[in-house]
């Protein structure tokens, strides 16, 4: 587990292995800690450790993302010359 704290963002990070994030009694032990620092008006980001492949995950949002914005541009196109028509 590795825990880092940005004072000036107020963020605190929670990395956890595979085998700490299916710990109940580590994730027990972590709750009032979550609890402290909500109180201290603190972001909590709690990051798992997946089972997948990162870098075929990664290269799927990425061919996603550009599909989709692609996908945007067209249509945004085909408003922008209806909205020209229309004058």
């Amino acid at each position: 587990m590795e825990i880092i704290q940005d004072d000036a963002k107020k963020l605190v990070q929670v990395w956890l292995s595979r085998k700490e994030s299916g710990d109940e009694a580590l994730q027990n032990q972590l709750k009032p800690m979550y609890a402290r620092w909500k109180q201290q008006k603190y972001m909590v980001a709690v990051f798992h450790s997946g089972q997948e492949d990162l870098k075929e995950n990664t290269m799927a949002l990425l061919a996603y993302n550009k599909r989709r914005s692609a996908e945007l541009a067209v249509q945004q196109e085909k408003k922008r010359r209806t909205a020209s028509l229309e004058r």
